[in-house]
């Protein structure tokens, strides 16, 4: 079963995420922060990490830095969530590596849900 974690710092989010991801056989992890996030990834590799951008403590860029830094951590697919549709934060997080850029906004959880699990099992 391919697992993901999901670092966002909005419980209600991060619930909404965890249920719909789950719907779709994926087992799933929350952290409620970057630093968080950084250290259930090393402890426990996930398949894809969905990264919200607006975070307290270390933002998603930050976070995203730092995956791909980690020679353990590098190859892991991120997905990154966000409310900012500015079209700058979406081409510096694919050029930092990350495999895609979401507005929360333009997508429903289900349409996040399916991509992720496309990219997590290696169909996407």
């Amino acid at each position: 079963m391919a697992k993901i974690l999901i670092i966002e710092d909005d419980p209600l989010v991060a619930r909404m995420y965890s249920k719909v991801l789950g719907f779709e056989g994926l087992e799933v992890e929350i952290a409620e922060n970057g630093l968080e996030g950084l250290k259930k990834a090393r402890a426990n590799k996930p398949n894809l990490i969905l990264c919200d951008v607006m975070m307290p403590k270390m933002n998603g860029m930050e976070v995203l830095d730092e995956l791909k830094a980690d020679p353990n951590l590098k190859d892991v697919p991120v997905i990154m969530l966000t409310n900012l549709s500015g079209t700058q934060d979406a081409q510096v997080a694919l050029a930092k590596g990350a495999v895609a850029y979401m507005v929360k906004s333009e997508y429903k959880p289900r349409e996040v849900a399916v991509k992720a699990k496309e990219i997590a099992t290696g169909h996407g």
